[in-house]
């Protein structure tokens, strides 16, 4: 690999729950860095001036715009400032939407990322509106109250919340308006194919031989359109996979050459600078914090 300085992106958030539910209005100037989620996210945009970030796409949004980002894609909101930004923040733990789902609804529909015409923009019809703010409404009046039945009231709003926004993502797509949205097709592409093929060999001139385009095109339109390196993007998304087989169990060595580190010791060096312990660290600290919740995978 080219000698390059590594930029991390964090992982901000921690999710102990189902789903954990946050309305927010910040009056104040603020910025993100790029970061990700080891848990699925929903964006419910309400009021601002906003555009988003998301592997390699720009959504600019509008008053009541659904953005669903899937665990760990590398996101960030620009946000203008001089008006208020208010939004609901939704965070989903990937089991709970397996547990509900079934061989002919997949509640993790939307955020799935293998699908390469995918978008993380929901915008529905006025008329539709009513129906998912009242859902919304009646969700978040459940998230606050302690009452008799309150938790399964609270489950019962999220699964209609859940399907009434994989039914809209599913019928809306040959029809959502792209004008909002910019991407560069071809570093789309690139994504993509990086994404589902992390154990390959991933190398700039691999790459640029595959798409057919010069090294320095993709190296220039790549950090211009994402925001970030061919290289530094190809090594946290390495990292992030291989934290994820550890916590599902995988021996940390398997781990690395099942995402496509060569080198054991280089793996090393790069995870413990992103997650602040070497593996075997990780994955003791994993162990103890399934023991204490007595959970086998978390």
């Amino acid at each position: 690999m080219p000698d390059e300085k590594i930029v991390t992106y964090s992982k901000r958030g921690y999710l102990n729950r189902d789903f954990e539910l946050f309305h927010i209005k910040d009056n104040k100037n603020l910025s993100f860095e790029f970061h990700y989620h080891d848990f699925n996210k929903i964006i419910v945009f309400i009021s601002g001036k906003v555009t988003y970030l998301i592997e390699g796409k720009a959504y600019r949004l509008k008053p009541w715009d659904v953005l669903v980002v899937g665990s760990n894609e590398i996101h960030k909101p620009i946000i203008e400032p001089g008006e208020p930004y208010e939004r609901i923040v939704i965070y989903i733990n990937s089991d709970f939407l397996e547990k509900h789902s079934s061989p002919d609804c997949n509640l993790a529909t939307c955020f799935d990322p293998t699908d390469d015409e995918r978008f993380n923009l929901i915008r529905y019809e006025p008329s539709e509106l009513i129906t998912i703010r009242t859902i919304l409404s009646h969700l978040e009046d459940a998230c606050r109250s302690n009452e008799f039945g309150s938790r399964i009231l609270k489950n019962s709003l999220f699964m209609q919340f859940i399907v009434h926004l994989n039914r809209r993502f599913l019928n809306a797509r040959e029809s959502l308006e792209t004008s909002d949205i910019e991407f560069d097709e071809s570093i789309s592409d690139i994504l993509s194919y990086i994404n589902e093929n992390l154990d390959k060999d991933l190398s700039i001139e691999s790459i640029s031989s595959r798409f057919f385009i010069s090294k320095y095109y993709l190296m220039h339109k790549f950090k211009k359109q994402t925001g970030y390196s061919v290289h530094n993007y190809i090594l946290q998304k390495r990292l992030i996979a291989a934290g994820e087989l550890i916590r599902k169990g995988m021996p940390t060595m398997e781990a690395s050459i099942e995402c496509g580190f060569k080198d054991y010791s280089s793996f090393v060096r790069a995870f413990k600078k992103m997650f602040g312990n070497s593996p075997k660290k990780y994955h003791l600290n994993l162990l103890e914090e399934q023991k204490r919740n007595g959970k086998k995978h978390f």
